[in-house]
């Protein structure tokens, strides 16, 4: 099983990236994916997650308006769409997945997650 982030990068306060994560190993259908974000000296957490079970995603209120997830199940991939970024927004960011078989609801923690990406860099200027 494997997950792989692409596309972070720099962006200026006010502007917009796509996240990538590809999986190998596993399909996103059947797993629960969270995207996860970790500054410098902060604790990793979630920005957005999607079960598998409905398709609902959930977002804290620090990114909701901003921030969408979606999955191509056709490419197994999964997007965050990240608009309107802010100084803040500044992190490594992670996916994440986890079996929904056993889960009725998707997980928020980091620790509730048994597979993890590499990680990719946004950062975000003034």
């Amino acid at each position: 099983v494997q997950l792989v982030e692409s596309g972070g990068g720099l962006v200026q306060a006010g502007g917009s990236l796509r996240l990538s994560c590809a999986a190998s190993g596993f399909t996103f259908a059947d797993y629960h994916i969270g995207w996860f974000r970790q500054a410098p000296g902060k604790e990793r957490e979630v920005v957005s997650s999607v079960s598998s079970r409905d398709g609902r995603t959930e977002y804290p209120d620090s990114v909701k308006g901003r921030f969408t997830i979606s999955i191509e199940n056709a490419k197994n991939i999964v997007y965050l769409q990240m608009n309107s970024l802010k100084l803040e927004d500044t992190a490594v960011y992670y996916c994440a997945g986890v079996d929904g078989y056993y889960r009725d609801y998707v997980p928020a923690y980091p620790y509730e997650y048994d597979y993890w990406g590499q990680g990719t860099q946004v950062t975000v200027s003034s």
